[in-house]
Formats: C-alpha cells, sequence, structure tokens
C-alpha cells in the first residue's frame, strides 16, 4: 500500500516540488490548500486536494495520513503564524507517532563562522532585512518549539542561504551547521529539498531532529 502523504501549501514553491517529487515516487499524496482551483491550476487537474485552512484541519483529517508535510508559507507580517501552525499540529496530534510531520524551516537557525553564531544574526545586518527578517526569525522559533517535542514524531528541514526554485541536484545533507556546495555557495533548488524529504520519507534518519540539505 502506497505512503499517504499530505501536503499543507501544496501550490507554493517549495509544496509543490515535495507534492511532484512524491508523485513520482508514486504515493498517495494530497494537497492540502485553500484553493481546489489554484491546486489545479498549479498541480495538474489530477491532482487530489482536500480544500481547507491549515488551522481549520481536524485531527481525524491528519490521521489519514502517514506523512504531513508543512510547507505553508505567509507574509512577514503574519511571520509568528509558523509558530502559531506548529503548535496547531503538535496540539492536535499529542501522543502518536503517525502521522509523522515534516516541517520545512528556514536557513535562520543554522550554525555559522568561527564563533558559531547563527546565521539569522547575519541576515539581521542585511540592509533590506527588516522587510522579511520576521520570516527566519519565526522560523527559527518554530525550531526552538519543536525541540522542545517527545511525543510527537516530528523532523525539521532547513535550505541553504539561498532557497530557490529549481531542478533537483546531487545534494550534500547536515545538520545543524550551514553548509556550502563545491562552488562555495550556499544553495538549496526547490527540487533538491524535495528530493531529500521523499529520500527522508522512504529512509527516516532525522526523526525528532533537523536536518539541512544544499545543492552539492
Amino acid at each position: 500500500m502506497a505512503i499517504k502523504i499530505g501536503v499543507i501549501g501544496a501550490t507554493g514553491m517549495a509544496g509543490s516540488a515535495v507534492y511532484q517529487e512524491a508523485v513520482d515516487q508514486e504515493f498517495d499524496v494530497t494537497a492540502i490548500v485553500r484553493s481546489t482551483a489554484k491546486a489545479h491550476k498549479t498541480l495538474g487537474q489530477d491532482a487530489k486536494v482536500l480544500e481547507k485552512d491549515a488551522f481549520a484541519l481536524t485531527k481525524e483529517e491528519l490521521l489519514q495520513f502517514d506523512v504531513i508535510i508543512n510547507a505553508f508559507a505567509t507574509v512577514p507580517a503574519l511571520a509568528y503564524q509558523h509558530i502559531d501552525l506548529a503548535a496547531y499540529l503538535i496540539k492536535l496530534l499529542r501522543e502518536t507517532t503517525v502521522p509523522r510531520l515534516i516541517f520545512i524551516l528556514g536557513a535562520g537557525s543554522l550554525i555559522t563562522g568561527d564563533d558559531n553564531h547563527l546565521l539569522l544574526e547575519d541576515l539581521k545586518k542585511l540592509p533590506d532585512a527588516a522587510s522579511w527578517v520576521s520570516i527566519p526569525d519565526n522560523q527559527k522559533k518554530e525550531l526552538e518549539f519543536l525541540r522542545n517535542i517527545d511525543n510527537v514524531n516530528w523532523t525539521g528541514v532547513s535550505p541553504g542561504i539561498t532557497f530557490q526554485a529549481g531542478k533537483a541536484t546531487q545534494y550534500k545533507l547536515g545538520t545543524d551547521y550551514l553548509l556550502f556546495g563545491e562552488d562555495n555557495e550556499s544553495v538549496t533548488n526547490s527540487g533538491t529539498m524535495a528530493k531529500a524529504i521523499v529520500s527522508e520519507i522512504i529512509k527516516p534518519s532525522a526523526e525528532k531532529k533537523r536536518f539541512t540539505v544544499v545543492n552539492a
């Protein structure tokens, strides 16, 4: 029987890549989105859709899946919703091992530099940071929240500094330190992220942990 996967935010850059990779691997995949029309336009008319706001999902709806991938994205002014949604999903699935929850996080919580500081500190110093830094800041807090959860089967995944739309490449995996590819760039394509997530579903190695992936 095929693994049943639900992708929250399946019409976004990360979510659509994960959705397609999971379909290509012949999993039973459902797009969890607010607009069926948008899902069909983005993912194809054959896409299986659960039209629901993520904050309105019920425990019964979540329990039909083996894996839930949270690819939720929002605008900087509402960045706190990353934490709110994580807390909501965890609350619904307390003391369960299935479905497994996989959260796509930012790179800001990764460690870098000779002094082992968080990348977020560097991001805050960029000239235009005020307009967007709330996203990586709240995703860092989301990871801190998850690290206190021991009775739900969660996994976090962070990209490199640049997370962009693109096809899957060969990739490098790590845990909490910022990675760089052979070109000394820290870039993760959406397809690369999707490939790493699906590989993690097939062969789990980061349960109740965060891992990071970059293009090799």
